[in-house]
């Protein structure tokens, strides 16, 4: 029997345009009735994806930041922060790169140093809180990530500048402008465990849903685990389901049907 259904929210839960399908609410309703956990997992920010959210007044858990933070009902429940000189060294190296825009995720806030139109633009669809700074390095606040926003294209042109730090952190390319670097024991998936654990239930009752390789471990952390039909490729093939389209509402369409009509395998 599924318990908990976690998901993934950019190219997966919300469409093209960064909305929530109208009909994510009467699902999400049906499956509190059945006792059934509804967690979306992402890499934003945690205040950006509680204001999807914050209709649900009580119950509301939150995986933020690619795993590393953890949130139910406003309360912390886990984090993993970066140590503060490690996420230094992080800065000043991603700073080489020539099209890498450097954002500290801390727990109050993401702060950055450019003021860029374009690449606040795309800031502002991840990151409510956020503040702009003359140096992110003198920042008093809990790292729980450094992120990277390559304009054109993180995976092909920031992403062989950081490679090399995977062996000592968790270098994950989240989308086609996005890196995030976490502590090396934080993940979507061990995010998943350690909230698996506080509910008492198990990889074999759970269900995920991802589209980008920051989903990685979270598919793996799920027996029933889809990846959408725009998901990447190497995704594409450890997932035991087609999640359908993201624009269609397919994953809210497969909770219709495998969860709420019985039809899991």
């Amino acid at each position: 029997m599924i318990k908990l259904i976690v998901s993934d929210m950019d190219g997966t839960l919300l469409d093209d345009n960064k909305k929530l399908h109208d009909d994510f609410w009467d699902t999400f309703y049906k499956l509190k009735e059945k006792g059934i956990y509804f967690v979306p997992a992402s890499g934003r920010q945690y205040f950006n994806i509680y204001e999807y959210f914050k209709r649900i007044k009580e119950g509301l858990i939150i995986l933020a930041e690619n795993g590393s933070y953890i949130v139910e009902d406003g309360k912390e429940l886990y984090s993993k922060c970066l140590e503060r000189k490690d996420a230094l060294e992080l800065i000043e190296a991603s700073r080489k790169i020539p099209t890498a825009n450097v954002i500290f995720c801390g727990k109050k806030k993401a702060y950055l140093e450019k003021n860029i139109p374009e690449f606040i633009k795309e800031v502002e669809k991840y990151y409510t809180a956020y503040e702009i700074v003359e140096d992110i390095t003198k920042v008093e606040d809990e790292p729980l990530k450094i992120t990277i926003c390559d304009l054109t294209g993180a995976e092909k042109n920031s992403y062989p500048f950081l490679e090399k730090y995977n062996k000592d952190f968790k270098v994950a390319v989240s989308g086609f402008i996005w890196i995030d670097i976490t502590h090396k024991d934080s993940n979507k998936g061990i995010g998943l465990s350690v909230l698996q654990e506080k509910l008492g239930i198990t990889k074999e009752e759970t269900m995920v849903f991802g589209d980008y390789l920051n989903d990685w471990e979270l598919m793996q952390q799920g027996k029933y685990n889809f990846a959408m039909e725009n998901a990447h490729p190497e995704l594409k093939k450890i997932a035991a389901y087609n999640g359908g389209d993201n624009n269609d509402s397919g994953v809210v369409k497969s909770i219709k049907k495998y969860v709420l009509e019985g039809n899991i395998e």
